[in-house]
């Protein structure tokens, strides 16, 4: 029962630690540091506990032990009063032989008593013995579970950091349409084809405003041919042909 109660007690206490920083967990590694401490804590707590019922056990042994000894000081001061009886009785004195005899009786009494004492603490002594065995084997399973939780601490910050560096780089490879710098040389792109068409328009009809001065010059010339032919013709000199 005393085993149950400590590490079903602290059990507990780790369970809802656990849950509760699990539900509120922000920052993975202040989670962590915060259950080795907690578990440290725990720890602490069971040694404590136990090392109460080791105190307790070890007055039972004393207890023990002292009903022991003084059941055998009582059997040696039965025994000595036992054998003045027997010389007194024997030098015929037996009024203080009798004395004696009763003396034995009562160390006697009193070494069954202390024996009794004895007795009834021994069944407490094995349970407890017992206990505090499986107490401290606990306790040792508590300490490795706190080094296996400091490894693995170690071992689930390292996968933790991993795992934020990994989505940083599917959260900017996602958005790579609107960070990917090309995108704004294709937009430039086409600012500069829209420019060079316009200076290609431009260009076509500055062309063709120049070919239409040209066309007139030509017209121009041939008129003036045709009114020196006519002022040719009305002063009766004839034109001259080209060869």
């Amino acid at each position: 029962m005393v085993k149950q109660s400590i590490f079903g007690r602290i059990s507990t206490l780790v369970k809802a630690n656990i849950n509760a920083m699990l539900d509120s967990a922000e920052d993975p590694q202040k989670m962590l540091d915060q259950l080795v401490r907690d578990y440290s804590n725990n720890i602490a707590d069971a040694e404590a506990a136990i090392a109460e019922t080791i105190g307790n056990l070890r007055l039972l042994e004393r207890d023990h032990a002292e009903d022991v000894k003084a059941a055998t000081e009582w059997g040696g001061k039965a025994l000595a009063a036992s054998r003045k009886a027997d010389q007194l009785r024997q030098s015929g004195n037996a009024a203080d032989a009798d004395k004696f005899d009763n003396l034995a009786k009562i160390a006697l009494q009193r070494q069954i008593s202390e024996e009794n004492e004895a007795r009834t603490l021994a069944p407490s002594i094995a349970a407890q013995t017992e206990v505090v065995d499986k107490l401290k084997d606990g306790l040792n399973g508590m300490k490795q579970k706190l080094q296996e939780l400091k490894s693995k601490r170690s071992e689930l910050l390292a996968r933790a950091k991993s795992a934020e560096a990994q989505n940083k780089v599917h959260d900017a490879v996602k958005s790579i349409d609107v960070l990917d710098p090309t995108s704004e040389l294709g937009r430039f792109e086409d600012k500069v084809r829209r420019q060079e068409a316009l200076a290609a328009g431009k260009a076509e009809i500055a062309a063709s405003s120049l070919d239409a001065q040209f066309n007139q010059l030509e017209d121009v010339g041939e008129l003036t041919e045709v009114e020196a032919r006519l002022a040719a013709l009305k002063s009766g000199a004839a034109p001259a042909i080209e060869q």
